[in-house]
């Protein structure tokens, strides 16, 4: 995804009087040195010849891979304008996403955005995107024409281009070496159908950060996806009608009834009479009790990473964890052996990253000690679940 480190600014400048150069120096929050610009192109006819300053008066939340981003940023200016215009709720943010969920409609007015995108050598896509910052604009050193300023539009559109072009490799890169869906698949054959619908994921995403979803939006994704070119695709495509009714008739499904030989194994029953596997649902209660003590002790997310990452790890082991094992624990058998096991390596991955974010915390002493030998032991516990149960599967294959 593109770096968005709009949250984790002091300040910035931005110098486009030189045409068909842009440069550049942002300083961040957890770095030392301002970050560098050194960019090919010109900005929107607002910015265009002009010396841009800003600075962020909110609280500032450094971005998790910050450190990865280059000091100096050479490559091609995107779209660089302070005119951009944008929804903005007119109460606090958390208020309003509570009103959304009451299907209520939070008042919101148009508003000018500061939208600074470039594409880096070495970082792909670049995005400050805010209208919170204070903003200084000098008078132009110069003006685009219309000749330029179309020109300056098809260069923006170029660089995304060439970026978008890069996760259709990815995408391509692990399409290919793919079985024929005939064949009989083994863990590793379903790891690289997953590894390919990240890479679709990722460069969806990345259009839809880009071009938002209004109706013009949705056919230029859809295009650039590639799902306009499929005729077999749309010809099979299923109505509105259709999903709703295969929607309503899934609502009035009996529910499952596990076999009780396998209770404790395959499945238990929560408090709430839900079905689930052993082995999610303890992952999902340690993992919420480790978050709901983190909040009680008053240790701020968005300013510790390490714990964030701990945190959101965790919790994000325990979703893919139910995906891969719900549909065991309700003795639907969504996925065979091979598929689960390629689910469960996912699952292990993100514990892992939970792990060293909590070491990490450790070395910090940023929580207690009893917590953090509580939630290391969990953790630990969580993983031997896994490798059991990966072992057992492989065992059956």
């Amino acid at each position: 995804m593109a770096f968005r480190i709009h949250e984790g600014i002091v300040r910035g400048e931005i110098d486009n009087r030189g045409k068909g150069i842009v440069r550049g120096k942002i300083w961040v929050e957890g770095r030392d040195e301002p970050i560098r610009l050194e960019l090919r192109g010109n900005a929107h006819p607002d910015l265009a010849g002009c010396f841009l300053t800003f600075t962020n008066p909110c609280q500032r939340i450094p971005h998790t891979h910050l450190d990865s981003l280059h000091l100096v940023q050479n490559g091609t200016v995107g779209d660089l304008t302070a005119s951009r215009k944008v929804r903005v709720f007119d109460i606090p943010l958390n208020e309003a996403l509570a009103m959304i969920r009451r299907k209520e409609k939070p008042s919101e007015h148009m508003a000018n955005c500061l939208y600074l995108e470039w594409f880096s050598d070495d970082d792909g896509r670049v995005v400050i995107e805010s209208t919170d910052y204070d903003l200084t604009i000098s008078a132009p050193a110069w003006t685009l024409t219309s000749e330029e300023n179309e020109q300056r539009a098809r260069d923006a559109a170029a660089g995304m281009g060439r970026f978008m072009q890069k996760l259709t490799e990815a995408v391509e890169r692990h399409k290919r070496g793919q079985k024929d869906p005939e064949e009989e698949w083994d863990e590793h054959d379903y790891e690289k159908l997953l590894r390919e619908s990240d890479a679709r994921t990722e460069k969806y995403m990345e259009l839809l950060d880009k071009y938002g979803d209004s109706d013009e939006a949705e056919e230029r994704i859809a295009q650039a996806m590639g799902w306009d070119s499929d005729d077999a695709w749309d010809d099979e495509r299923m109505s509105v009608e259709e999903m709703n009714a295969i929607c309503e008739e899934a609502l009035h499904e009996p529910p499952p009834e596990p076999d009780p030989n396998r209770e404790g194994i395959d499945w238990i029953r929560t408090n709430q009479g839900d079905l689930r596997h052993p082995v999610q649902h303890r992952c999902y209660e340690s993992a919420s009790k480790f978050m709901k003590n983190v909040e009680e002790i008053g240790v701020e997310l968005t300013e510790n990473p390490n714990v964030a990452e701990a945190v959101f790890e965790f919790m994000t082991t325990s979703v893919k964890l139910g995906g891969a094992l719900n549909g065991i624990a309700e003795g639907r058998g969504f996925f065979d052996d091979a598929m689960t096991v390629a689910w469960l390596k996912r699952a292990l991955g993100h514990l892992h990253r939970a792990q060293a974010g909590l070491e990490a915390v450790a070395l910090e002493r940023l929580l207690p000690e009893p917590l953090i030998t509580e939630t290391r032991n969990e953790m630990f516990a969580v993983r031997e679940g896994i490798i059991r149960l990966m072992d057992e599967l492989r065992g059956r294959l």
